[in-house]
């Protein structure tokens, strides 16, 4: 940037000090100075760009790893925290658009120095020329002004519509199949369709301010320089200037276009790096559980959750039952830690328990927790070194003998299985690592009212003697219940056998009658 500014003094003194006294000596001098200083930026630009390249990717592949090692750190708790899409989104295009906008350091510094050092050249030719200049830098600022926050506010919405449209697409392709087999293929495509419509819109919208403010940033320097240009003509008339200055007042505004357009790109890339910066620092603040230190009970114990007044004792099976699933499944996450917490394992707080002991001997199994590819025998035992007998008694309990053998291939996420034998394949994986604790969310809603009553009764024989708690409404698997916990609002309301709660608890009679009536008829 500086040998751009520095350009058009040298070709000023090469005209008065050369050209026009016609003097080859003093020509010849300025000249090579104009060549080497040519030469100077040709390599000094290769160098920028090479610089700049290096940072972009540099910036983008450091934020990368922050979020891949952050959502690593999460583990199992990601999916409770925030969409598959919005992972997606922010690791395709935030870190991207915050690369982008660390390219501007360079060009943005440099800019900055070549408005300084031109503005005092400007200032020894003429003080008159370099007011209107600094008053034509003021009139660009003042109108692009709004047009770049209308561009962040546009960016902002359309990062969120953009957003929102990754997750739908991410789960709309996660159960692609069943769509198919439903019939409700169209019908989402629809939505899908619509929504993405929506996200063009507000593309365009922020398109709008974009060409604006790139129309301006290259109209309003041209402008400028016509009338620094007519302004500095009338003054070497008037004899106030010599054609050498004014050649270079021409080429010192005519220099400032190229910086005024860096900043005004410059400030579009930033206004769009700070809105994806802040989803991706939303995401790195995702708080992480702490993997404490402390003792874990040396034997099985009671599992509380003050806030909500559960217990889960060792030895029986334990249900929950609320109209607000997610109610209950938060619950679960609080007692197995994957949220925050102040659960206690016996005498201690579960937070503050070695995360490790927790994990090996509290299972939380979700409905739909990831399957991975690989045989049955293998999806089953997972890490637990489970053999064949172990294998098959858990697939039995979970009643997914319908599955085929030990040797059937499963695909990623179980796609050449249906919706009931994911989720009973889940539950038998559950089953084979046969932990102290299992907590479970809705573990047969998925399946139709005869293979939920297998369930239950296998599921009861096969946890004898260890603790498991349930969420469900199914009053199939309530019955099987040593306690059910009735939860309103997040809370225990009443708590009892499922027979008890039937006859004392109108709420809960409601509740579970009208599970009954919209029971599933197929698996």
């Amino acid at each position: 940037m500086l040998s751009l500014a520095i350009t058009p003094y040298l070709l000023s003194q090469a005209v008065d000090r050369g050209l026009r006294p016609r003097q080859a000596g003093p020509l010849l001098v300025w000249a090579g100075a104009i060549f080497a200083v040519g030469v100077a930026n040709a390599v000094l630009g290769i160098l920028r760009h090479r610089t700049m390249t290096n940072i972009r990717l540099d910036g983008a592949l450091r934020t990368a790893d922050a979020v891949m090692a952050h959502g690593v750190e999460l583990g199992a708790a990601l999916p409770r925290r925030i969409t598959a899409g919005e992972v997606v989104t922010i690791g395709i295009g935030d870190v991207w658009l915050v690369a982008r906008a660390l390219t501007v350091t360079g060009p943005g510094v440099g800019a900055v120095v070549a408005y300084a050092v031109v503005m005092t050249l400007l200032v020894r030719v003429s003080g008159m020329i370099a007011l209107v200049v600094a008053a034509g830098v003021a009139v660009l600022a003042l109108v692009l002004g709004p047009l770049l926050r209308r561009l962040n506010t546009a960016g902002g919405e359309y990062r969120e519509r953009q957003g929102r449209l990754a997750t739908r697409l991410v789960d709309v392709l996660g159960g692609l199949r069943i769509l198919n087999g439903l019939g409700g293929k169209d019908a989402h495509l629809r939505r899908y369709a619509a929504q993405s419509e929506a996200v063009r819109a507000e593309g365009y919208r922020m398109g709008g301010a974009l060409s604006w403010i790139s129309a301006l940033g290259d109209g309003l320097p041209t402008i400028f320089l016509a009338a620094v240009t007519w302004l500095a003509a009338r003054l070497t008339v008037r004899g106030e200037l010599t054609v050498g200055e004014l050649v270079a007042v021409y080429g010192y505004v005519a220099i400032l276009v190229v910086p005024t357009w860096m900043l005004i790109f410059s400030a579009g890339d930033v206004s769009r790096g700070v809105i994806a910066a802040r989803r991706i620092i939303t995401f790195l603040r995702l708080p992480v559980e702490e993997p404490g230190g402390g003792t874990a009970p040396s034997g099985p114990a009671l599992l509380h959750d003050p806030e909500s007044g559960v217990v889960a004792e060792p030895g029986r099976l334990t249900m929950l039952a609320s109209a607000r699933p997610h109610d209950a499944a938060a619950i679960i996450d609080r007692l197995g830690r994957y949220a925050p917490t102040a659960a206690s394992w016996g005498s201690y707080r579960i937070a503050e328990v070695a995360k490790p002991a927790v994990r090996e001997r509290i299972l939380v199994a979700d409905h739909d927790a990831d399957l991975f590819a690989g045989t049955l025998r293998d999806v089953v035992a997972g890490c637990t070194g489970a053999g064949d007998d172990a294998i098959r008694r858990a697939i039995g309990a979970a009643v997914a003998t319908d599955v085929a053998g030990l040797d059937h291939r499963v695909e990623r996420d179980g796609r050449n299985l249906s919706g009931g034998q994911r989720q009973r394949v889940r539950l038998a994986r559950a089953l084979a690592a046969d932990p102290e604790m299992l907590l479970a969310t809705d573990p047969t809603s998925a399946v139709d009212a005869h293979t939920e009553a297998a369930v239950a009764e296998r599921l009861a024989a096969a946890r004898a003697g260890r603790g498991t708690l349930l969420s469900t409404t199914s009053p199939v698997l309530l019955d099987r219940a040593d306690v059910v916990h009735y939860l309103v609002d997040g809370r225990v309301a009443a708590s009892g056998t499922h027979r008890e709660l039937l006859e004392r608890e109108p709420g809960y009679r409601d509740l579970v009658n009208r599970t009954f009536a919209a029971a599933p008829e197929a698996s």
